[in-house]
């Protein structure tokens, strides 16, 4: 019997629908191994070496992310002039080129070195930094000499929408230049960084900006461009106060003048420093250093401009006389109690002020405070004499008394 020898075909393989050992390495997790621990599954893995990063998608020039980043960061940048580029426009310029701001300058001395230093493009001439059409204007002159320096600017160059900020120690006097000098085109921002480079050379974390809106248009983008440059102080971490320019110059006289006014006169006094300084002291001194870095022309102005620092001067005179009279006051008393009770002097009487000057200089010297009295006539003539002179200062009395006056005295003599 023959065997056959005939065998089927072998059938064509069927398409695998399964993933590649790979593919199911990486995607199944060890609990999905019914009959697998987890140890056995790691280890496997681990055969194969770690899975490495061979792109990422930010590093790519063209990539979506960096891109909108890009587009915010400069949308949040604005095109400033700063106009007057002394030590304080420099000073702010350095803040707004490290944020990322275009700055010019203009000023009517020559700062292209400076400029140059701190990345500001700076323009001899008004009409070519104007030409620039820049979205805002700093104006960083002194207080004396801003109205000049606001007419000498060639406005129609400007676009009709441009933000004027000024950054002056006194706020009534630009807005109402500012409103009276600019078409109703031009925004206004009225603003007073109450520092400075002597007062913050660093850091500006918790000092106060003040500022008032004073004329900004109703566009989405004029306000929005207001925003933008209050937030430069905002990123800084100053304290962002609103308030009207008014009230502005009403404290101000009451702080900044007489903060100036002090350290003025103490700079007059040659103060020095020694080897037993308080702190109080020091502080003095330090008062001094800051108030004499600024220009005379800038204190000029915060008594020029500001129609309250004239009160607060004459206050600050009468505190003064007043201390004064207390001090000679009390020195007075206790002359006549210790040395001149039984000499014949009542407790009204008062004392020639010549007398308890050079008594008073015996004391501080270590001296007997011993001094000879004046004889009565003296006294008389001294009390008269005094009592004339006050009545004349007072406005009390009339010429026919003055003359009467002088006959008296010239009698005495």
């Amino acid at each position: 019997m023959g065997v056959s020898t005939f065998q089927a075909a072998p059938s064509s393989p069927k398409p695998s629908t399964s993933l590649p050992s790979t593919t199911i390495r990486r995607n199944l997790k060890p609990n999905d191994l019914p009959f697998s621990s987890s140890k056995a599954f790691s280890s496997r893995v681990r055969a194969h070496g770690p899975l490495r990063i061979r792109a990422i998608d930010a590093a790519q020039p063209f990539d979506y992310e960096s891109r909108v980043a890009q587009q915010f960061h400069d949308a949040q940048r604005l095109k400033i002039a700063i106009v007057g580029f002394g030590n304080f426009g420099q000073f702010l310029a350095q803040t707004l080129v490290r944020q990322g701001h275009t700055v010019l300058a203009h000023s009517r001395s020559d700062y292209t070195d400076a400029a140059r230093k701190l990345g500001v493009t700076f323009f001899h001439n008004p009409h070519d930094l104007c030409e620039e059409h820049p979205e805002v204007i700093l104006l960083c002159s002194s207080i004396i000499s801003t109205q000049r320096v606001l007419l000498t600017l060639p406005l129609q160059s400007l676009k009709r929408s441009t933000l004027f900020v000024d950054v002056l120690s006194v706020k009534e006097f630009p807005k109402n230049l500012l409103l009276h000098a600019l078409p109703s085109d031009f925004d206004i921002l009225c603003t007073h960084p109450m520092f400075g480079p002597q007062s913050a050379p660093r850091a500006w974390t918790g000092l106060p900006f003040v500022f008032e809106k004073v004329r900004i248009g109703d566009d989405d983008r004029r306000i929005e461009r207001c925003e933008k440059f209050l937030n430069i102080f905002a990123r800084e971490g100053c304290r962002m106060v609103e308030m009207s320019c008014a009230d502005h110059d009403m404290f101000a006289a009451g702080s900044q003048f007489i903060t100036h006014t002090v350290g003025r006169v103490l700079e007059m006094l040659m103060l020095e420093s020694s080897p037993i300084n308080t702190k109080g002291y020091e502080s003095l001194l330090n008062l001094v250093e800051n108030t004499a870095g600024d220009s005379f022309d800038l204190y000029y102005g915060l008594f020029m401009f500001n129609k309250n620092s004239l009160e607060m001067l004459e206050r600050l005179d009468f505190a003064f006389e007043d201390l004064r009279k207390q001090l000679m006051g009390r020195l007075h008393g206790v002359v006549r109690e210790q040395l001149f009770d039984n000499a014949g002097i009542g407790k009204g009487q008062s004392l020639p002020d010549e007398y308890v000057y050079k008594l008073l200089q015996k004391a501080q010297n270590g001296s007997a405070p011993v001094l000879s009295l004046p004889s009565k006539e003296h006294r008389w003539s001294f009390v008269f004499s005094k009592t004339c002179y006050n009545l004349y200062a007072c406005n009390a009395l009339q010429s026919q008394s003055m003359v009467i006056f002088k006959m008296i005295m010239i009698r005495m003599t």
